[in-house]
Order: structure tokens, then sequence, then C-alpha cells
């Protein structure tokens, strides 16, 4: 028996429940993959993208990185947006952070070592960009949940900046970036007001969620 025979068990198990219920499902998913949406979100295990909106395999794609980072040079995260808007042709691009990240945690205190220390230097920059705001929260959690919407505010920019974005728009495609922070205390997405569709939105948008970001306080704005 190896180490590792639980989880065996359990894909067998779960690909029994699901043959069992749609027994064409595997050879349909096998032919093609259609989805719509593409996640950039957390590595966190806490937040599992298919199943925080309850959508099955095959319709939702993702990419996951410490902190839901959008660089323009990680090759990794801009493959799987080519891939997305060029080949899928999704419609939708979420960005989605997490309460309690504690990547973003690290970047405020600078905490990280090793690689994730230079890695975790993108997020500070956002908390550079908005020191001052932070200064003025009180909580230490509260900080940190601010700036893991402000990271989300910043990371769709990039997503919004980049060139394969900014090609479909001028081509007409139908594209949607989205900001979402996601709690882990309810299981709840909260919607930052980010929903940007053309190259004209991206600056005005962005200006009305960070405004109302800069406003607002942190735990009353929260999902119940």
């Amino acid at each position: 028996m190896g180490q590792l025979d639980t989880l065996l068990e359990k894909n067998r198990a779960w690909a029994a429940g699901i043959k069992k219920e749609n027994p064409d499902f595997f050879q349909k998913l096998s032919d093609q993959q259609a989805p719509d949406y593409l996640w950039i979100g957390c590595a966190d295990s806490r937040v599992p993208a298919n199943q925080i909106v309850d959508l099955m395999p095959g319709e939702l794609f993702v990419h996951r990185n410490v902190a839901n980072v959008v660089v323009h040079t990680d090759f990794n995260c801009l493959s799987v947006l080519q891939f997305a808007v060029d080949v899928l042709k999704v419609k939708h691009v979420l960005v989605v952070g997490h309460y309690g990240c504690g990547g973003v945690r690290a970047a405020l205190h600078e905490e990280g070592f090793g690689l994730i220390a230079h890695w975790l230097r993108h997020v500070q920059d956002v908390r550079d960009k908005y020191q001052d705001v932070l200064n003025g929260i009180e909580g230490e959690q509260d900080r940190v949940d601010r700036l893991c919407e402000f990271n989300v505010v910043e990371q769709v920019t990039h997503v919004c900046q980049n060139t394969i974005v900014q090609e479909a728009w001028k081509r007409g495609q139908s594209l949607t970036v989205h900001g979402f922070v996601y709690d882990l205390r309810d299981g709840l997405l909260r919607d930052m007001g980010l929903h940007i569709s053309s190259e004209s939105e991206k600056d005005s948008v962005k200006k009305s969620s960070v405004d109302e970001l800069v406003l607002r306080p942190v735990r009353s704005g929260r999902q119940k």
C-alpha cells in the first residue's frame, strides 16, 4: 500500500459517482474544453476555484499563484491568459483574491524569504502605493484585508494593460475583466465593482473602485 492510496481511492469513488450521474460526462469532457471563464486566483488550498462558483470540470480555466499576482514578465501567467483569450475565447477573466491571504500578510510585514520574498515584492509595490490608506486602518487583520482588496484592483489593472487583452478589445472580441475577493469565513465572493470591457472603461472603473475602498470601513463592507 502506498502513501497516496487514500487519494487514489477517493479519485475512483469520485469518478464512479460522476459516471453514475452522467455516463457520458468523461467522454464529452475529453473531446474538448469550452469554458467562458478564466480564473486567476491564489494558490491557497482553501480557495478551490471550481467549488467556490459551483462549476464542473471544463467550465472554468484556472491559473493560481501566491497572492493572485499578474506580472508582465511572468510567462506562466501570460501563457495561460493568451491561451484563454486567443484560443479558448473566454468571455470573462476573473481576478480573485481572498481575505486573510498569507502572501499578502507576509508582503505587508516584509516577512518573505528566499524566492517568495522576490515574488511578494509585487504585492509590496501595491502596499507602498496605498501606504497612507493602510496606515489609517487600526486593526491588523483589517489592514491585511484592505491590502487584499487593493491587490485585486492592481492585478485587474495589470490584466487590462496586457497586450493580449488590449488586442482582443481592438478586434472587437467580447471580453470583460472582473475583480472579486473571497471570504473564507462565509464562503462568499465580494464583488469589487471592477468590471472592465474596454480600454475606455479601464481608468474610470479603477478610480471608482479605489475611491470606494478609501472611504469604506473594511468590515462593514463585507457580505454577511
